[in-house]
């Protein structure tokens, strides 16, 4: 195959089987090799601190926060930025050479044949920048010559990822746990393992599943503890008349900064796409130049960041590659970059600067109306079961059928249009819970209420998935069921990056069967793996709205 790179790890990848000359994402041949060596080094460095752990010697908080930010730095759609991934590549060069002479058996004092034992290729490679682009080359994801360990290795390597941006956003915010970060690198580590078997990956994979329910418990405690328990709140999605700064991306924290620092200057903060759950917050609600949500899902940000006038700080995934009229509009920051735009960096106790982004906005127009009215949300778990004894009551009386989880990640392809008429052609007795960017195709209809229990219930960001398996397993308590899966509940999700694997792997942990993901099933997925998938867990695709509404349903009158 002539190639320039190889990459399938999101939804939209090349033809359903990987993006070869350039991303689909934007993502150039260089970038994606550079991405790919920031993995492997990273790789190296875990299995230098799983032995060092192995060993009792402790390894720095620093460190487990470098490994989880080099791998949100490869999600997809956060980082385009080329050189900002040399210097990461070398920062973990740097740093696992530092830690090498910690090991009580070193790599160099060991016999040859022993070397694989001691530590893996990954964790000794040395070379220069100059061999980057060679040594990227070589490790690329097909560099693992079986289909299906190569499939099982990337299925756990992109849950990791989405471990790791749930673990970065909790760290911000200083909730910690050593356990998830050692398990975290002990399974990096173990993706490089040529003795681990198909079954043994199977094994990790839902063991990784596990680390990302506690995951996704750790980030929810760290939002709620910090900014309070979300609540039922309609957001504005019109515009005022003040100049605005666009916030888009799942950091709570830059978000505050941001407010903080804008109190007081006649610059308004909006939100985009997967920040829009932010109005949930009470603690955001004191800020009265909070205006709104501007816009819809993050891949119309082109036409909308265009329309929006201000600067826009885009704090995680998911940027499509900017035009030039507004690139310079365009501020990141964190694991993001993009080249040519503006990185906001922090200092040493996490505090960033905004004030450029500030100034600009003062000098410029305020954003042009696209949209008016509201948009309701807030339906995180303490929301949801404080309803509990009115949703049993309808669950009861029959004035609720069924719950349909329709959460995960929107995208361009126009086979979404499916998850729109899907929510149009659903019973009137049933009720949409979601989380995520998938909600933009549908959260703006006028689907009603049953018994004063709006039929679409927002729980938040894709970081907010937690709530949905919390509400789940409430209903599984109060209902007396020994069983999750003799809820009253489908599960119809859209998928499109890493995050959205993680989340997958969790339900697949707590037993969650008969998920059916789409618009595709992931490229990355064996035939082998596949049929491991459907026939353990019932896993499955999607079809046309009408078949899928017989086969959730039965025959609709």
């Amino acid at each position: 195959m002539n190639q320039n790179m190889f990459c399938y790890q999101c939804q939209e990848t090349a033809g359903c089987s990987g993006c070869t000359k350039m991303g689909v994402c934007g993502k150039t041949p260089e970038t994606a090799a550079l991405q790919d060596l920031l993995v492997y080094v990273t790789k190296g460095l875990a299995a230098v601190t799983t032995r060092l752990r192995s060993e009792g010697s402790e390894v720095p908080a620093q460190i487990n926060h470098l490994i989880t930010q080099n791998l949100f730095t490869t999600i997809t759609n956060v980082n385009f930025d080329s050189e900002s991934i040399r210097a990461r590549i070398r920062e973990t060069l740097d740093i696992r050479n530092s830690l090498l002479p910690r090991l009580k058996d070193k790599p160099e004092h060991a016999a040859d044949d022993r070397l694989v034992s001691v530590l893996p290729e990954a964790a000794l490679w040395n070379g220069q920048e100059a061999d980057f682009m060679e040594k990227a080359a070589q490790i690329g994801i097909l560099s693992s010559e079986n289909e299906d360990i190569r499939s099982l290795r990337e299925l756990i390597t992109y849950g990791l990822k989405g471990l790791a941006a749930y673990t970065s956003h909790a760290a911000v915010l200083r909730y910690d746990s050593p356990g998830i970060h050692a398990f975290l690198q002990k399974a990096l580590a173990a993706t490089l393992d040529d003795h681990l078997t198909a079954d043994e990956l199977t094994t990790l994979a839902l063991e990784t599943g596990k680390y990302g329910v506690d995951a996704m418990a750790l980030l929810d405690k760290a939002n709620t503890e910090t900014y309070g328990n979300p609540e039922i709140t309609s957001v504005n999605i019109g515009v005022r008349q003040n100049p605005g700064i666009l916030i888009s991306g799942h950091d709570l924290r830059d978000l505050e900064m941001l407010l903080e620092q804008t109190e007081g200057t006649g610059v308004d903060v909006y939100t985009h796409s997967e920040m829009l759950p932010a109005h949930y917050y009470p603690a955001f609600k004191k800020y009265p130049h909070f205006a709104g949500n501007y816009g819809n899902a993050w891949w119309q940000q082109k036409e909308e960041f265009e329309s929006f006038h201000g600067p826009i700080l885009m704090t995680t995934n998911c940027i499509v590659p900017p035009k030039d009229s507004y690139k310079d509009r365009l501020y990141t920051t964190g694991a993001a970059g993009y080249p040519g735009c503006a990185h906001i960096s922090e200092d040493k106790d996490g505090w960033k600067d905004f004030s450029a982004l500030i100034e600009q906005a003062k000098q410029c127009l305020p954003p042009a109306q696209i949209e008016q009215g509201t948009v309701t949300g807030g339906f995180a778990h303490a929301q949801v079961l404080a309803l509990a004894d009115k949703i049993v009551e309808a669950v009861k009386s029959g004035a609720v059928r069924k719950f349909v989880v329709m959460a995960g990640c929107d995208g361009r392809a126009k086979s979404r249009s499916y998850y729109t008429d899907f929510a149009k052609a659903l019973p009137k007795d049933t009720i949409i819970l979601t989380a995520g960017c998938a909600k933009y195709r549908f959260n703006k209809l006028d689907l009603g209420d049953i018994g004063g229990i709006p039929r679409v219930l927002d729980a938040g960001q894709c970081n907010d998935s937690y709530s949905l398996a919390v509400t789940a397993l409430k209903l599984k308590e109060v209902f007396g069921l020994d069983d999750i899966n003799d809820l009253p509940i489908v599960y119809n999700i859209s998928w499109y990056e890493q995050k959205a694997v993680i989340v997958l792997l969790a339900l697949l942990y707590l037993g969650v069967k008969n998920i059916h993901l789409g618009p595709t099933l992931p490229a990355f997925l064996s035939p082998n793996v596949a049929d491991v998938l459907v026939s353990q867990f019932g896993i499955a695709g999607i079809g046309t709205v009408d078949d899928d509404m017989k086969l959730f349903f039965g025959e609709q009158d």
